[in-house]
């Protein structure tokens, strides 16, 4: 769930990709005219899945894609077929239901062909950010018939939200850029990347930063949000050299964004200014609201509850002019740069030692199951130095295993790259070093390192068991109980912080018992989830699961008037399982009776209640070479559509070279057995002769 990052998950067309949609590899929609009279249905022609599929394939196939732009987009930009499916997504977002092809109107689909001329045309025509004179307009906007004065027309204009048209236009060069982008993007980049997330960062942590001893946490925000247009078009050509692309992206960019037309969403309370509310206004917010037609439906409780729940490293969303959901993207097309920079710094400072006991001759040594302890010494002039990376959006990580020194200058490399490639200076207090052993805070974990005393046994001469105590040290990842009550106490959902108090969940005051309890439950599963890779998840879990039990029986007592929790929890039993009504009504039917005639929901006990039921730590290891199943999916298919690697498997078949895995795997058992070493190796080393033929 939470393998892509905290915002508002957008949707994919990735799981829908299969072989059959992979017909279009190699070959680019036929660009259709700019004719103003064209009937709209006529453009309709083929499949946006498939065309999107091809686009992917093609963008794979490419044998260096992060050294030579990207061609020709304008095929996919003139296709109609595209233009609809961007008009469908946008839809989903405004009214919260995505249309079907056939249901949208003739109406909409002439001004869809009016906007796409409108954004293709040189130069482009196409008004970003426009309150007024609008191209297309969203389903869910009612025309207005009523007069209005001069003053509130211009007050309207000032404070109107984001044009649906914009959204449109964002969809579909998101459709278009992202797969082209996403072949050139380095896999130290994790964040707003599909099947990549915040768990891949912490299990990438877990199975490969062991052993490192001093760790560079730098916060890129100040530098991501003040990134100049002319900065960003400048990357974004270096990947994509399609004008038509460039120039509609440097109008978006350069485009001057009204005050009123920034996201709600995007917007903070103060601090103080919830509490500055009066009481009337907060009670006018905890009713119920009615809907309008076509406005979708808000987010449920547990959703917006967890969303409460983001790390400072997934708060911060960038947003560049009109841009809106590409932003994202364009972030890691300019911090690009700078992964393929420190994976060139990580080449030059390995050093191997033979007297290491993890990384003694490559790079790439060292991938361990993290569940077993490491052995690892202290860095020393005899030691392996050895660098590792990763970036999540404007955040950074850097594990040095060295000196201090090491640390140091790599400190002062990265703050004089970023004057150089964005012409700003990152602040001393945004950059930090810190040992292993003060604790390394990312993405709402602590990374630390723990001491533990193993009992080594080994056969030692004559036969004998010898059994010895050893010391060594083991990467540790767990959950930050503190930011934890943080959140929790933001959400007013407990107060104090040394020792705190669970508080009522008011917001579902007025819900039943058992749609309570399921919101509840949606939401524990969810903390479960996201805590999935932490040390200390049993603890960390059981401590949510307490606080809302706790909240909850503090509600219902309030709600059925029973005084205390310790009546709730001796009436609803210890999960809140058991039916509260009854107690207050003796004149009504018993529950199990409602329940048995469909009148009453099953009451759902609140999860995890006891310490046995909350899942244990995720240990599975994160092979170094891992890539999304999406990409795997990709790479196969570009192989198999290659001439030359099925001449190379019929050549290997005529020869007689293919073998079953069970004679391999015997094969390499026989030839330790008998000779002590794999004959194969030898025959490799020896250019094709073997000791059989020797």
């Amino acid at each position: 769930m939470l393998s892509q990052t905290f915002p508002r998950p957008r949707f994919r067309l990735l799981p829908h990709l299969s072989l059959r949609s992979f017909s279009s590899l190699c070959s680019n929609p036929q660009p259709t005219s700019l004719h103003p009279d064209q009937n709209p249905y006529d453009l309709l022609k083929s499949d946006p899945i498939e065309l999107l599929s091809g686009l992917w394939g093609r963008a794979f196939s490419r044998p260096t894609p992060h050294l030579v732009p990207f061609p020709n987009l304008t095929g996919y930009l003139k296709s109609f077929d595209l233009w609809v499916l961007a008009y469908q997504r946008s839809c989903a977002h405004h009214t919260g239901t995505f249309p079907p092809r056939a249901a949208i109107s003739y109406s909409h689909l002439q001004a869809l062909l009016s906007l796409r001329r409108a954004a293709l045309s040189s130069p482009s025509t196409f008004p970003w950010g426009a309150s007024s004179d609008l191209i297309l307009r969203s389903p869910a906007d009612k025309p207005s018939k009523t007069r209005i004065g001069k003053r509130k027309f211009e007050q309207l204009l000032e404070t109107a939200p984001p044009p649906f048209q914009d959204r449109v236009i964002q969809e579909l060069l998101l459709l278009v850029l992202e797969p082209v982008l996403e072949t050139r993007f380095s896999s130290k980049s994790y964040a707003y990347r599909p099947g990549r997330g915040p768990h891949t960062v912490i299990r990438t942590i877990r199975s490969n930063f062991a052993g490192y001893l001093w760790f560079i946490k730098a916060d890129l925000t100040n530098i991501s949000i003040h990134l100049e247009p002319n900065t960003i078009t400048g990357y974004l050509e270096k990947a994509v050299s399609d004008r038509s692309v460039v120039r509609l992206v440097k109008s978006g960019l350069k485009r001057p964004v009204r005050p009123g037309s920034i996201d709600k969403e995007r917007e903070e309370l103060h601090g103080f200014a919830k509490k500055r509310l009066k009481r009337k206004i907060l009670r006018a917010n905890r009713k119920k609201k009615v809907l309008n037609e076509n406005e979708p439906k808000p987010d449920p409780y547990w959703l917006r509850l967890f969303f409460g729940f983001a790390p400072e490293e997934a708060k911060t969303i960038p947003s560049y002019g009109h841009c809106g959901i590409l932003s994202p993207l364009f972030l890691n097309v300019c911090f690009n740069e700078l992964d393929f920079w420190m994976e060139d710094k990580i080449e030059k400072y390995f050093e191997p030692s033979k007297f290491d006991s993890i990384w003694r001759e490559k790079i790439d040594e060292g991938c361990h199951n993290p569940a077993w302890p490491e052995f690892v010494p202290a860095s020393g002039a005899c030691k392996t130095r050895k660098m590792d990376y990763i970036r999540y959006g404007s955040h950074i990580l850097v594990g040095i295993r060295g000196p201090r020194e090491d640390a140091v200058q790599i400190r002062k490399e990265l703050m004089d790259f970023f004057e150089t490639k964005f012409g700003l200076r990152l602040e001393n207090s945004k950059i930090e070093i810190e040992h292993i052993t003060r604790g390394i805070e990312f993405l709402d974990h602590i990374i630390s390192r723990r001491v533990i005393y193993p009992t080594l046994r080994y056969t030692g001469t004559g036969g004998k068991v010898v059994s010895e105590k050893g010391v060594g040290t083991q990467l540790s990842v767990t959950a930050n109980l503190q930011n934890c009550i943080t959140h929790f106490r933001k959400l007013e959902l407990v107060k104090g912080d040394r020792d705190p108090e669970p508080l009522p969940c008011t917001p579902m005051l007025y819900s039943g018992q058992a749609h309570t309890n399921s919101q509840m439950n949606k939401f524990l599963e969810t903390m479960a989830d996201w805590y999935r890779y932490a040390d200390n998840r049993k603890k960390i879990v059981g401590f949510c699961a307490y606080v809302i039990r706790s909240s909850l029986a503090k509600l219902y007592a309030a709600r059925y008037r029973l005084k205390s929790r310790a009546k709730v929890y001796k009436v609803g039993s210890r999960d809140l399982s058991r039916p509260l009504k009854e107690a207050t009504q003796n004149f009504a039917p018993e529950y199990s009776d409602l329940l048995r005639m469909g009148l009453v929901d099953v009451i759902e006990g609140v999860q995890f209640a006891h310490m046995s039921a909350i899942p244990s730590c995720d240990y599975t290891p994160l092979p170094r070479s891992w890539v999304p199943y999406h990409e795997l999916v990709l790479k196969e298919y570009v192989k198999l559509q290659d001439p030359q690697f099925f001449c190379q498997l019929y050549k290997e078949a005529r020869r007689g070279e293919l073998e079953s895995p069970q004679d391999v795997v015997a094969g390499v058992v026989w030839d330790y057995k008998v000779r002590g070493v794999w004959s194969k190796k030898l025959q490799e080393k020896d250019g094709g002769v073997g000791l059989l033929d020797n």
